[in-house]
């Protein structure tokens, strides 16, 4: 029997609605096969245009696209822990790919510290003052950006265009300036990271600023509190806990933005990364990768223990 049996009929007026949602719902669908279809052609087009630029060798290459694999075994398990933690390796034969001892930085005559360590702490002391510097700054601007706290569009457009402009360029991009100018090292990365740091969670913060209950403001300005106390008091308890969970996912990034840019000079892991991967170092590349893995999983679980402290354990409690 047909579940339509026994219901009433519909009025000449619920036909018409029910005429028009069926309109509706075949325009709908035939826009989303179009775009499906536009999709597959942007797409097919794509992949003539790279293997056409890439001298018709791009489809031939994809089945080994993955054999650089290969390189990355090393002649026993073991070379990866010694390449970790600088412990000599029964391969040395005097070249680069088992040299590990070499990097070792001496803080007592039998005490050391394994290069590959020292060098990940350089990357984190990157991360870290990155995202100190550029979400104190951030802070300050994001309420100057606010349309909800800053009335002036002589402050409020300036402020969002500089922040505009902080986060235009990749912080490797940014980074390439500073080391043209600064030369090689840490701070000129720390600069670069700073910058686009700046921009991002400017506008990450004033956006949270902007959706803020905007009732503990009134009553301040009634009392006759200045703007920095309206801010203080009425505006920061409420976005506080968005802006150190926004805080805490930067940095994160900036672990990684800090790596990539140790490549081109910035220092930190990423240089001795870059290195052993062109030159086909397989123990020092699985000790770096590792190394990189465990540190951003450690930032990670951190950064929730961290969050979990400043906002209160019962915001991650599922209601009943």
């Amino acid at each position: 029997m047909s579940l339509m049996t026994g219901l009433p009929s519909l009025s000449e007026r619920g036909a018409i609605v029910e005429q028009h949602w069926n309109a509706l719902a075949r325009t709908r669908r035939f826009y989303t096969l179009v775009g499906v279809l536009v999709l597959l052609v942007a797409l097919s087009g794509s992949l003539w245009f790279a293997n056409e630029t890439n001298s018709g060798k791009f489809f031939n290459r994809l089945p080994h696209v993955l054999d650089f694999t290969e390189t990355l075994v090393p002649r026993d398990g073991m070379e990866v822990w010694r390449a970790l933690f600088d412990r000599p390796s029964p391969y040395d034969d005097g070249s680069l790919r088992y040299n590990y001892t070499e990097g070792r930085l001496y803080i007592t005559h039998d005490l050391y510290i394994p290069k590959y360590f020292y060098k990940m702490l350089e990357t984190l002391n990157i991360a870290i003052v990155s995202t100190l510097l550029g979400g104190l700054l951030g802070f300050c601007f994001c309420f100057m950006a606010a349309r909800n706290m800053m009335s002036s569009r002589l402050i409020r457009w300036p402020v969002r265009r500089f922040m505009e402009l902080l986060r235009a360029f990749p912080e490797v991009v940014i980074a390439g300036f500073c080391l043209a100018i600064l030369s090689l090292g840490p701070i000129p990365a720390m600069i670069a990271v700073s910058v686009h740091t700046i921009g991002a969670l400017g506008k990450l913060f004033f956006e949270v600023v902007e959706n803020a209950d905007m009732k503990p403001d009134e009553g301040l300005r009634a009392v006759g509190a200045t703007w920095l106390e309206r801010v203080w008091f009425g505006i920061v308890p409420q976005v506080m806990p968005n802006f150190i969970s926004y805080a805490l996912l930067r940095l994160e990034i900036n672990v990684r933005a800090s790596t990539i840019i140790g490549a081109v000079g910035g220092g930190g892991i990423g240089e001795p990364l870059r290195l052993a991967i062109s030159q086909g170092h397989a123990a020092k590349t699985l000790a770096i990768v590792m190394l990189l893995l465990t540190t951003v999983i450690a930032v990670d679980q951190f950064s929730a223990w961290l969050r979990r402290k400043l906002v209160g354990e019962q915001a991650f409690h599922a209601v009943a």
